[in-house]
């Protein structure tokens, strides 16, 4: 699914990757770890595609499509993304309004209409009852009064 070989990249004139190699399937969860200074922020910002870093060698494929083709926002539309680690608080806009529009806006990127909006509000309910989300978690402000935890789900 995402293979990286051989990257270097670089920020400011300061190389920070020196020959990368990473082979991430379907299915599987990788931990980076490490410590302070060692490249971790970096080569996520890299793969997210931050205009601030420079791949000056090495390749980045997801499904064999290589990233440096896509933009930030193409390689999101593929699920490459970085969130925040501590995410800011939206009154007004309900859990289930953020995630719809997520959604919606990703099968825009695809090609695809529009969810009708019943059959979005049944997925959601089908996959929080799956994940085991209290239903009232839906219908509250985005990350407002959130435990650290639930902000992170």
């Amino acid at each position: 699914m995402l293979t990286i070989e051989n990257l270097h990249a670089q920020v400011e004139g300061k190389q920070i990757l020196n020959g990368i190699d990473l082979d991430v399937k379907a299915g599987e969860v990788h931990a980076i770890m490490g410590p302070n200074g060692s490249g971790k922020s970096t080569l996520s910002s890299v793969i997210a595609g931050h205009q601030d870093y420079e791949v000056n060698q090495g390749t980045m494929l997801l499904e064999g499509e290589d990233l440096a083709d896509l933009s930030p926002e193409e390689r999101a539309h593929q699920g490459i993304f970085l969130s925040f680690q501590y995410p800011i608080e939206i009154p007004g806009v309900s859990v289930t309004n953020f995630i719809k529009t997520a959604i919606n806006a990703t099968r825009k990127a695809k090609g695809l209409e529009d969810m009708p909006a019943n059959v979005m509000l049944k997925k959601i309910r089908e996959k929080s009852a799956l994940l085991e989300i209290d239903s009232r978690f839906l219908s509250r402000s985005l990350n407002e009064g959130f435990s650290g935890g639930e902000k992170k789900r």
